[in-house]
This record gives structure tokens, sequence and C-alpha cells, in this order.
């Protein structure tokens, strides 16, 4: 469902000193940014933002960077990194296609991608952010044996996604078709994935491994 245009995001995101519209401009320079050498997880579609957060609070040690085009959504995550004083995060609204333009060659440590749109329709896959052509351009971004963490509650687009992972390269760490909310240790429930299994839809889980 389509969020309603919330005509204050964008102003106040502007006023948020964690918030990146020149993203482009740090490229290759994150870790100058959060000033440390800590590793940086990124997300690719972050909606609110509960993962990201959660995640940041629970991992003072790591660096967190958040990215999603619709700015109605991101507009409460950013508001919760001012509010949990996170200096371990930062976002973007950024559509995930121009991902290159913002990040170098091995500087990413992980990504995270949880219930994106699975795009059902075949016109439409090539916009999945599991797609071949995503997959390609996420391989020059991060490091050596870095992994991508992929969570949704679509059955169709978890068993392409499968294939996807394989043709481009990546070794399969985790496949799961039935995850357990508890099943593992930094699992974060977010209101996504709540009303999945509130409604008792199995949560498909992997994890992928990228060797250069």
């Amino acid at each position: 469902m389509r969020l309603r245009k919330k005509h204050f995001a964008i102003p106040e995101m502007q006023e948020n000193p964690y918030v990146y519209f020149n993203g482009e401009q740090n490229k290759g320079r994150w870790s100058e940014i959060f000033g440390n050498d800590n590793p940086i997880y990124l997300e690719i579609g972050a909606g609110k933002g509960k993962f990201t957060i959660e995640s940041a609070k629970r991992n003072k040690n790591i660096n967190y960077i958040m990215v999603d085009l619709e700015t109605n959504a991101l507009i409460y995550a950013t508001r919760k990194i001012l509010k949990e004083e996170l200096t371990n995060v930062r976002a973007m609204p950024i559509n995930a296609e121009n991902i290159l333009e913002y990040f170098d060659e091995n500087e990413i440590d992980r990504i995270y991608i949880n219930f994106c749109n699975p795009w059902p329709k075949l016109r439409h896959k090539k916009r999945r952010l599991t797609y071949p052509r995503f997959l390609e351009k996420y391989k020059i971004i991060l490091k050596e044996k870095s992994q991508i963490y992929f969570k949704t509650d679509d059955l169709e687009l978890f068993e392409e996604s499968l294939d996807y992972f394989r043709d481009t390269g990546f070794s399969e760490l985790i496949t799961d078709f039935d995850m357990e909310e508890d099943e593992y240790p930094q699992n974060i429930v977010t209101e996504y994935e709540r009303k999945f299994r509130n409604s008792n839809v199995p949560i498909k889980f992997g994890v992928f491994e990228f060797y250069n």
C-alpha cells in the first residue's frame, strides 16, 4: 500500500545531520564519515527503519547505512536515529538502481534485504532487489567473503532469488523456507514480519556469501 505523501518529510530530513541527500559525495569515504574503521552494514529498502535501528542499538561497534527511495517511510526511520542518538547510523533517500554512485568497491561488509517488493509480474521482475542486475552491482561494493541477508514472505520471489544468487556466483550459507522467530539470534522482527507471522505465512530466509 502506497503511503500518503508527507510534505514535511524531505524538509525535515534535510535538517537531520545523519541524512544525506548528496550521498554520492561520500563514496569511498564512509569510514571517514563514521569516524572509525568498524564494519559497514547496508540495508536496502529500509522502510521505517526498525531493522536497522534495533540492530544498531544492539551492535554499537558496527556502522549501519539504510537506504530507501520512499521518503514517506524513511522519515520515521531518520527520526529514530536522532531520538536514540545512534551515531553509528546514517540514511540516504536513494534509488537502489544507482547504488554504485554512492559506494566504492569493497566498501560494504554486509547487505540486508528485508521484505522487498516481490514484483510478481514477468515484465516487472527485473525491478526486484535480488535480480541479477542488482546482485552484480552489490558484488562490486561488497568486500570479499561478505554476505547478503535476505528475508521475504513471498515463496515465488524466494525460490527465484535462489536461482539469481546461484547464477551470479554467490554461495548459499543458509536456505530456510520456514524460519522460526527465535531461530537466529540476530533476527529483528519488523512490522512486516509480525504481520505475516500473525497470518501464519512462513518467513523465508537466506544468507549468501560472495567471493571475488
